[in-house]
């Protein structure tokens, strides 16, 4: 007899919602629930609309399952919205989507699951785990222009000990082909690009609402001489070329961001290559840290290509050496390294 008892993040989306028919085809004990997030910002939360909502609760009628709204508005703004002020406000550039995966999903939700009964924790990402043996491995999807452990990255073996990807084996043309033969009223619905909390009007107009006016200050060249004026540093990311204001004989990047001086660094796409940096708050999946010598690649942005990498350090910072350089290093982007199939964590690239 299964003695799982299964809790399906629902999102009103096509991925959690086939997730969930997956299950319910396999036999398995299930219920869906679903996070309210929609009290954090001005406006609502992409994520919980009432039309998400309504969407989720209408497959899981469809589906015959029990089905939980959780509130998580407060934690949301708190441990998500807030690493995402917080780090614009410093001059890094955050990824909050890998902040709400490891807190809010894989956290909170998790540990209501568990309190309602759930034995484990369903999403509708595309990645897979190896459990067969401890610890708990987290591998890549089938699907290389769908996988998402990336994003999955800084969970650990207590999370992943209940985590269950019913879509790491498929790709998004099965998952929709699957929503439409069991006709699921989410079969064709598009997915949202952009990060769930910002308002149409883009992260720039969410940024100076939730912070107020950015401090303007000087544009510099690679040698220190103020070339223009930026209008905020949170307006600007590492390889930006357009919307700098500023023409020259050749095309301008922004290189850095220094916020100590409220000051623009921008130069040639050239002297944006780099191959070393440093990360910090390093997460490995096993728990240990890559021996040296491991053969390993990393990934410093989501869909950015991997290239070969050594890792020299204590087990959470030290430095990355890469066997050809990289264009886009962002100060709070997260570095992900993997060994072939397997995700082995990650660290925060520091300035």
């Amino acid at each position: 007899m299964n003695s799982r008892r299964i809790a399906v993040a629902l999102s009103g989306g096509v991925d959690s919602s086939v997730a969930a028919a997956l299950l319910v085809e396999q036999q398995e004990d299930i219920f869906g629930v679903m996070l309210r997030l929609d009290e954090t910002v001005e406006g609502r939360n992409r994520c919980c609309s009432p039309a998400d909502m309504a969407l989720a609760r209408q497959v899981a009628s469809q589906l015959g399952i029990p089905f939980y709204v959780l509130p998580a508005a407060d934690a949301f703004r708190e441990h998500v919205v807030g690493v995402f002020l917080n780090g614009y406000a410093q001059g890094v550039t955050p990824n909050p989507c890998l902040v709400c995966n490891r807190t809010i999903r894989w956290g909170l939700l998790l540990n209501q699951a568990l309190a309602l009964g759930a034995t484990h924790l369903a999403t509708g990402h595309y990645a897979r785990t190896d459990a067969s043996a401890m610890p708990v491995r987290l591998l890549r999807g089938r699907d290389p222009a769908k996988d998402q452990s990336y994003v999955l990255a800084f969970l650990d073996q207590a999370q992943l000990a209940h985590a269950v990807f019913p879509l790491g084996q498929r790709t998004k043309e099965e998952t929709r082909a699957i929503a439409r033969r069991l006709r699921l009223p989410v079969a064709d619905r598009a997915e949202s690009q952009d990060l769930c909390f910002l308002p149409p009007q883009g992260y720039r107009a969410f940024l100076r609402q939730q912070l107020g006016p950015l401090p303007a200050g000087p544009i510099l060249d690679q040698h220190g001489t103020q070339i223009g004026q930026h209008s905020g540093l949170a307006d600007y990311t590492i390889g930006q070329r357009k919307g700098i204001g500023i023409s020259g004989p050749q095309p301008l990047y922004v290189l850095r961001k220094d916020p100590d001086h409220n000051s623009l660094v921008v130069g040639p796409r050239a002297a944006l290559a780099r191959d070393r940096f440093r990360i910090a708050q390093a997460s490995w999946i096993t728990g240990t840290a890559p021996a040296p010598g491991t053969r390993m690649t990393v990934r410093v942005r989501y869909h950015d290509h991997e290239v070969s990498a050594d890792f020299v350090g204590e087990p959470a910072r030290g430095d990355v050496q890469l066997t050809e350089p990289l264009m886009q290093i962002a100060p709070g982007q997260a570095a992900v390294f993997y060994a072939g199939e397997e995700c082995l964590g990650g660290g925060i690239i520091q300035p």
